[in-house]
């Protein structure tokens, strides 16, 4: 594509649009990149681009000398979102590069078509940091609740011998063992882990133990 057709393009686009040619330097400047820059064409054109557009995104600088690879390799590059520096300060926008070349010289120039984002980009944020508080009052109620457990479980009073039998379930003592051990009969030893899975509000030993033990009961 002539160099002239590519300024028709440019300047026929209603998008902020401009061109750059494979040194990184702007060869095109419409109407609506004026608008968005604040920079007339005779400002911009033969300026390097990174200069003018000075692209920054999270992670920090997007534009640099380097950008101008793109445009000697003829590489494709997918649409991204970057903040330029624009007339009325920092500015989110979605920047499309269509790559054309000029026969016989074979100059490859890179159309760069500007859209402002920065609504989207407000309300990505705003999302986000919902999400985030969200999963923050999660995680607070969370611990709120399981402190609310374990301060409900230190209430607890386990007598002696139930604490001694606890202790013996969670040393994995089968109940005629303890009975055994303790010189009593295997009811007595069922009717104390009765007690303790009531006391405990657990469904069985298995839970009773690690209840108890989150307590600090055993």
């Amino acid at each position: 594509m002539p160099a002239k057709q590519i300024a028709k393009l440019v300047e026929g686009t209603a998008d902020a649009a401009f061109a750059i040619d494979d040194s990184g330097l702007i060869s095109a400047w419409n109407k609506a990149a004026e608008e968005l820059f604040g920079l007339s064409s005779a400002e911009a054109i033969g300026r390097a681009c990174y200069e003018v557009v000075q692209g920054t995104d999270e992670g920090g600088i997007v534009c640099s000398e380097h950008c101008a690879r793109a445009v000697e390799t003829n590489s494709p590059v997918t649409n991204f979102d970057v903040r330029v520096q624009a007339k009325i300060g920092k500015q989110w926008s979605n920047i499309s590069i269509l790559i054309v070349t000029e026969p016989g010289s074979g100059v490859r120039h890179a159309v760069h078509i500007v859209r402002r984002v920065e609504k989207r980009k407000r309300l990505e944020r705003i999302a986000r940091d919902f999400v985030a508080h969200e999963t923050e009052l999660e995680r607070q109620m969370e611990d709120s609740t399981t402190a609310s457990n374990r301060t409900g479980l230190i209430k607890v009073k386990l007598t002696p011998r139930e604490t001694e039998i606890l202790t013996m379930l969670a040393n994995g003592v089968k109940t005629d063992a303890i009975a055994e051990q303790l010189c009593v009969s295997r009811s007595t030893v069922r009717n104390h882990i009765k007690h303790i899975l009531a006391k405990l509000n657990a469904h069985n030993r298995f839970e009773a133990v690690h209840l108890a033990e989150r307590a600090g009961l055993i």
